[in-house]
């Protein structure tokens, strides 16, 4: 696109059908400190650079990160790393691919629409449910739209949410957000303090007539695997749509999916298939539901056709974006989805196949459990709950990992979660157990 500077002739004349005196007026809403300090970062400014000199600044400054798989890190929470294959960067560098959004006369772009097809075809088999659409922001924004789902196909009829007490905390305080609007109730299952598992008799107390949708993440926030058959029990006898988050997809590759146990909606993030950590996203959320539901869908849907010489093809079957229809008739606002991330986590799952999916969920199982054994072997440190975990645990007195005081407060000020996958070694996790004997017996 060209650029082409204003005269101050015109600038002037904009200004004066907006009805404002000067540029500076378009910003009166910033406080005055803001201001100061952006202010200050201007003069800080170095002098202009040739473009080898700013090639090798930025080069640099790029430096001073550190690289993910030279720091031992057993941080998770909903951010796993795994290893990715030379080959996903390769496919999704290409020039056909390497751009996140969804062109408007989307059927010209039929290599695209392919890739979402089998994207939502994956997730579909990965979840147990019967369709899924072509990727959602994240697993927080995904299953904030779920409970807006729900409350569609129950008409607005009913208005109280039941979240799991182990649901990720910072996915409750999206929901949180999103249920503003609509006024809806959202009420906690608290959690058995020995299992690390929802309370069902407090889900049985909590749940009546008036609720729309019960959600649940498994594993949870915790690591610790759902007794979700009991739960999507209690939720259906009272008429209320299960709500099934996953931030682990790998999981699936040993235990059954939520939607073999009858759940309604599944949700989650592909961040780990495929993709890199990096500062913590992005994140490609993804949306898989029973046939029945598919109108109340979010976001666009790909479909597979054929043109009228009988070759195959692919179209967007269902958008259901307030911009492609009336608004009335729109069931989100969501717009460009992360189709690079998907197609990432599409090569990647392409590449591992069925039996190699299940081979790698089975590893990262045995790692976890390993690292388990040794860090209860420690005099001072203590695994709480006694649920099975995947690849995730919770861990007293000790440090790496992420904080768990963080989100649940004082009772677990001494409490870290620690997640290991497969590129975690043995040696990591004795060189891990090593550091917190140390730390604890000389601290």
């Amino acid at each position: 696109m060209r650029y082409t500077p204003h005269r101050p002739s015109e600038i002037d004349e904009m200004l004066r059908t907006i009805g404002v005196s000067s540029i500076d007026d378009l910003f009166k809403d910033i406080p005055d400190e803001l201001k100061e300090k952006a202010e200050g970062v201007f003069e800080t400014l170095s002098a202009p650079m040739s473009e080898k000199q700013l090639s090798f600044y930025m080069d640099n400054l790029a430096d001073e990160n550190y690289d993910l798989f030279e720091v031992l890190s057993f941080m998770g929470a909903g951010i796993y790393p795994h290893y990715v294959p030379s080959v996903v960067d390769v496919i999704s560098s290409r020039g056909e691919f390497y751009t996140a959004y969804t062109p408007y006369q989307a059927e010209a772009s039929q290599g695209s629409l392919h890739v979402s097809f089998e994207w939502q075809t994956y997730i579909a088999r990965l979840t147990g449910m019967d369709v899924a659409n072509s990727s959602m922001y994240d697993a927080g924004s995904a299953t904030a739209e779920a409970v807006y789902m729900a409350y569609r196909i129950h008409r607005g009829k009913r208005n109280k949410i039941i979240v799991a007490g182990t649901l990720h905390p910072e996915i409750k305080e999206v929901i949180n957000t999103y249920v503003v609007p609509k006024n809806l109730i959202v009420e906690e299952i608290r959690f058995d303090k020995e299992t690390g598992r929802i309370d069902v008799a407090h889900l049985k107390d909590l749940i009546d007539d008036n609720t729309l949708a019960v959600v649940v993440q498994s594993p949870n926030f915790f690591g610790v695997i759902e007794d979700e058959k009991t739960a999507v029990e209690i939720a259906h006898e009272k008429g209320a749509i299960y709500i099934a988050t996953i931030l682990e997809p790998l999981a699936y590759g040993l235990i059954k999916p939520a939607g073999y146990f009858g759940a309604d909606i599944v949700v989650g993030d592909a961040m780990s298939l495929g993709n890199y950590p990096a500062f913590g996203g992005p994140g490609v959320g993804f949306l898989a539901t029973r046939n029945k539901y598919v109108r109340q869908m979010p976001g666009r849907l790909v479909g597979e056709t054929t043109d009228p010489e009988g070759t195959r093809g692919f179209v967007l079957t269902l958008q259901t974006r307030e911009q492609h229809i009336r608004r009335a008739k729109a069931t989100s606002n969501i717009t460009s989805n992360h189709f690079l991330m998907a197609l990432r986590a599409t090569v990647y799952m392409s590449l591992l196949g069925r039996t190699g999916f299940t081979k790698l969920a089975a590893v990262n199982y045995k790692i976890s459990h390993y690292a388990k054994r040794r860090l209860e072997s420690i005099e001072g440190v203590k695994i709480p709950f006694s649920g099975p975990f995947f690849n995730e645990l919770a861990a007293e007195g000790i440090y790496p990992g992420v904080p768990l005081h963080r989100f649940y407060g004082a009772a677990y000020e001494n409490y870290m979660l620690v997640a290991t996958t497969e590129l975690h070694t043995k040696e990591d996790i004795d060189t891990l157990a090593s550091h917190i004997s140390e730390v604890i017996n000389h601290g």
